[in-house]
């Protein structure tokens, strides 16, 4: 795969049909890939990577650059493809500065899961069939692909590109079938009380890097209320459990029937809080409410948080998830 995209993305920028291309590099270490910008055909010969660890969602960094003049050329796998569609649908990327190659994805690793199950002084991964080989200073392990994917991955909810220019390889299927909201339905059948500890014991380990706003496509806004000094909100540790529990609540409203559940905001959290678990409440919350919805499967249309029906539910007559 990473062949045939250094081949395309080479091809593209020598016609000129693009002038500089997105897509990903290594890091300080083998897990460790980073989201870059090439502009010739010798960065990405020298650059260039794609493989299990290129999980990064590239649709939010197109904000920016598809203001830029020239085209550019972006590889999105199919969830990041909702992401863009949604983007588009708010007006916040120029499609036509945008030349989109469609990829497939069978899931991407997680490093940190690969840490947690104690494998630790990692100096390099390699691909080895259905498994990974984890060189460490203390020796040799080797782990199961499909034991170490990102949680989004195990519940993926389609393989179906919405949105491309030119497609490698065969189009997948939306999943009907899948249990991204085994875990909502979990938290639904628990007490007030025992949803509230929940929650408590995840916030309270949050230390407000803002890296869950930074890297979700749905906050796109150019100035945040949290960055704002006069806001009296911008503080960035918190001094209270309200100030924790704010923080995500108010970001979870922001992107609700917007949010595609990508699931960036949990990829990137350093204390491992699940994010994605506010925002699928609120898309099974619309989806029961309001009929099945997709953030980002229409690049065009209104939402069902902003548009109105003398059929809509209201708070007062939502009963068991559903209306009377």
């Amino acid at each position: 795969m990473q062949g045939r995209m250094i081949e395309m993305a080479k091809k593209l920028l020598g016609d000129g049909t693009v002038n500089r291309v997105i897509g990903w590099k290594k890091g300080e270490f083998a897990y460790d890939i980073t989201p870059a910008v090439f502009e010739n055909a010798e960065e990405i010969d020298a650059d260039f990577v794609y493989d299990d660890f290129c999980g990064h969602n590239l649709s939010k960094y197109l904000i920016k650059e598809s203001k830029k003049d020239g085209k550019m050329l972006v590889f999105l796998k199919p969830c990041d493809t909702y992401s863009f569609n949604q983007l588009i649908k708010e007006h916040r990327i120029n499609r036509e500065n945008v030349y989109i190659v469609g990829i497939p994805c069978e899931g991407k690793a997680s490093a940190e899961t690969i840490k947690e199950k104690g494998i630790s002084g990692i100096t390099g991964i390699s691909s080895d069939g259905d498994n990974f080989k984890v060189n460490t200073i203390y020796g040799d392990e080797t782990v199961a692909k499909s034991d170490v994917l990102e949680e989004r991955c195990t519940v993926c909810k389609s393989k179906k590109h919405v949105v491309y220019d030119e497609l490698i390889g065969e189009d997948g299927e939306v999943n009907e079938n899948s249990s991204r909201f085994d875990m909502v339905a979990k938290l639904e059948n628990m007490t007030a009380d025992e949803r509230y500890a929940f929650w408590r014991n995840e916030l309270s380990k949050c230390i407000r890097c803002n890296a869950c706003r930074n890297v979700c496509p749905a906050c796109s806004c150019e100035n945040c209320v949290f960055d704002n000094p006069n806001s009296g909100v911008s503080n960035k540790a918190a001094v209270t459990s309200f100030e924790e529990n704010m923080f995500h609540i108010i970001r979870a409203f922001h992107v609700a029937g917007r949010c595609t559940d990508c699931g960036e905001c949990s990829r990137v959290c350093p204390q491992n809080i699940p994010l994605h678990l506010l925002n699928r409440k609120f898309i099974k919350d619309i989806n029961e409410l309001y009929g099945d919805y997709q953030a980002g499967e229409e690049s065009e249309g209104r939402t069902p948080l902003t548009t109105y029906t003398k059929e809509d539910c209201e708070p007062s007559i939502v009963n068991e998830r559903g209306c009377k």
